[in-house]
């Protein structure tokens, strides 16, 4: 049985019954956040009993919010390898750099972890139909959940989307509308339709479950370091839940006391293309503006306004991180060095983290003796075409 014992406004604070369906709170209109009662964890679970759970990251399920653990869908997702780095850590000098590669994943990405909880915890709570904005990868983890939970599922995805992720929903069963436009313009039509339809819908921070999913990333990560969280982390940032979500894991397994209180520097980088949180940063802003006409060859960076930006730039600031942007080019480059140097195939916004590591590195912002990890958040397989334009 889930600990979980509310929903709270990350905004405005404000409580909502978990077992409920809800989405955003309706006074603000900022994503709810759930919370459990750690004490009550504590006294059931340790750090000990992980080692004879099973390697997914359903081990960590008194921290999630499943009331039923018999509802959980599972494809194998999570608990995937963090890599030392040993051929980057002597080409860049610096012996303490990790990749946690997320293209492990079932449907080669991270979203399997979001859209896994939030699938089942939508079930659990009676819904049967649902629907998703996305540029591609969340939609592939919709489509293979749904299928795997019997649900029926709608994608909108922009048009230019690399082939392999319309073959991929098509070919798991959901139901695609390809939109003239970008992952914004998606947004609004899957909203629409939803509503005339009573879809329920699994848009980035929309509904409060697909942080959960992606916060195991946190609890993996101090898992595998012997919960010795590290100096650095390097977030390709998209809609931001990941990070987001590791950064509530963090406060959550120093609540169980299983770390102390020190954090990562947490860094999270753009494409020039499209980079609202690194202006937004840089500016001192509390909320990012929309980007215009974004652009990029790296999909999942090209969200021109991420509904938890407020989110972000509080976590990289209490931090004490960073927000930077790298061309196009720069990150494909990247790509193919983090691919060739450590045999990790790595999707071009796992290459970003490399060419922001690199220009962090030269700035002196990172220093060498300092433990990084890179966040891949998904396989290379899913663009065959990125590579051409170098």
């Amino acid at each position: 049985m889930s600990n979980m014992t509310h929903l709270e406004c990350s905004l405005c604070g404000r409580h909502y019954d978990a077992d409920e369906l809800h989405t955003l709170c309706p006074d603000c209109q900022r994503p709810l956040l759930v919370r459990y009662d750690f004490e009550a964890v504590k006294k059931t679970w340790d750090r000990e009993s992980l080692q004879t759970r099973e390697p997914d990251m359903w081990r960590y399920r008194e921290v999630l919010p499943l009331r039923d653990a018999n509802m959980a869908i599972r494809l194998g997702e999570g608990y995937t390898p963090l890599l030392h780095a040993q051929r980057l850590c002597k080409t860049l000098e610096m012996p303490h750099i990790f990749i946690k590669d997320e293209g492990l994943n079932p449907t080669g990405s991270f979203k399997a972890r979001g859209l896994c909880v939030a699938i089942a915890r939508a079930l659990e709570l009676g819904v049967m139909e649902i629907i998703i904005p996305s540029a591609g990868n969340a939609a592939g983890a919709m489509s293979a959940y749904a299928a795997r939970a019997g649900m029926k599922a709608h994608v909108f995805m922009p048009k230019d989307v690399p082939s392999s992720f319309l073959q991929e929903c098509r070919a798991l069963g959901a139901s695609v509308t390809l939109v003239d436009g970008n992952i914004t313009d998606c947004g609004l039509e899957a909203k629409e339709k939803a509503e005339q339809n009573n879809w329920f819908s699994l848009s980035t921070l929309k509904e409060p479950y697909r942080i959960e999913g992606k916060k195991t990333m946190g609890y993996e990560l101090a898992e595998q370091l012997n919960w010795q969280l590290p100096d650095v982390i390097i977030y390709p940032t998209g809609g931001g839940t990941g990070l987001i979500g590791m950064w509530k894991a963090f406060h959550e397994l120093e609540q169980l006391s299983w770390i102390d209180s020190h954090r990562p520097r947490m860094v999270a980088v753009q494409a020039e293309g499209c980079a609202p949180i690194p202006r937004a940063f840089h500016a001192g802003e509390e909320y990012a503006e929309p980007w215009e006409n974004a652009r990029t060859v790296a999909a999942g960076l090209r969200v021109p306004l991420a509904l938890g930006d407020f989110l972000i730039l509080r976590i990289l600031r209490e931090s004490n991180g960073t927000a930077l942007a790298v061309s196009d080019r720069a990150l494909v480059e990247a790509q193919m060095r983090m691919s060739s140097l450590e045999g990790i195939f790595a999707c071009p916004e796992g290459g970003a983290t490399l060419a922001a590591l690199e220009i962090l590195r030269k700035e002196g912002w990172i220093s060498s003796e300092e433990r990084v990890v890179l966040f891949n958040t998904g396989t290379g397989l899913k663009y065959p075409d990125v590579s051409e334009m170098l």
